[in-house]
């Protein structure tokens, strides 16, 4: 544990849907002193496959943050609320609204004074996964603070790869107790709507590490991306083009020394 250390004390952990927390530090959140839990969107798309069953989009956003009460309170975190509170942003669509995200934000971490962050590694996993690593790797720029990153999941050929990072560099695994797993146990239980998802999860896997250098002008690997391979309508050139719009507005510009290994 004292290689996690820096993440035990009052860390605001910026996730993208209700249950990505469950499913990315479940565990983690249980030895913190005192976590914020983000949730970026309101984990409810526009597509009706998403949401039919709960009879419009609306219910489905209402019942995802129910169930974000009920997971989050059995791991005992009371501090949660979505990022964008009088206007929710909608699930798959934190790229195009990284401007406003990042300045509720911003308002989030002067009220709150975290002393680290938390969040999705920057995989081509989901795309706003990917927004929320640079959300989050803006943020600690701007207020000086250290930021650590966590897999959820992303596309390797055929394959779907789970609970593990694109490349090999260095990172922690929690080695939780039973009594920490039987508690995520019910978190995952209290994500009802998110029932099958889940099941493709491993419970007892956590790994976390300091968030890499990314270049987020570039697509975060070489191979075909997950949303990509499910025929979602944005690419991994929409995300980078949002993406370098966002940094060259930041002060100082978009610098590729500052934001990336890319020369």
């Amino acid at each position: 544990m004292e290689s996690l250390r820096p993440l035990l004390g009052r860390t605001l952990v910026l996730v993208a849907h209700p249950d990505d927390e469950a499913v990315g530090c479940g565990a983690l959140l249980q030895r913190m002193k005192d976590p914020i839990v983000i949730f970026a969107t309101d984990g409810a798309p526009r597509a009706n496959f998403f949401w039919h069953n709960h009879g419009s989009r609306q219910g489905y956003a209402r019942a995802r943050a129910t169930e974000a009460h009920q997971a989050l309170a059995a791991a005992g975190v009371r501090h949660f609320h979505f990022l964008c509170e009088s206007q929710p942003i909608v699930d798959q669509e934190l790229y195009q609204q990284l401007d406003r995200a990042y300045e509720a934000l911003a308002v989030t971490i002067e009220s709150e004074m975290p002393s680290a962050i938390l969040t999705m590694a920057y995989e081509g996993g989901h795309p706003d996964h990917d927004a929320c690593a640079l959300l989050a790797t803006a943020a600690a720029k701007r207020y000086e603070l250290p930021v650590w990153e966590m897999p959820l999941y992303h596309r390797r050929g055929d394959h779907m790869q789970r609970q593990i990072f694109v490349d090999e560099q260095e990172s922690f695994e929690l080695d939780m107790t039973r009594e920490e797993l039987v508690r995520k146990l019910n978190m995952f239980s209290a994500y009802n709507s998110q029932a099958e998802v889940l099941r493709e999860f491993l419970p007892y896997v956590e790994w976390f590490r300091p968030a890499k250098l990314y270049d987020f002008l570039q697509a975060p690997h070489l191979g075909e991306l997950n949303y990509e391979a499910w025929q979602w309508p944005m690419k991994g050139a929409d995300l980078c083009r949002e993406f370098t719009k966002f940094l060259e507005a930041l002060p100082g510009g978009a610098k590729r020394r500052e934001w990336g290994t890319a020369a």
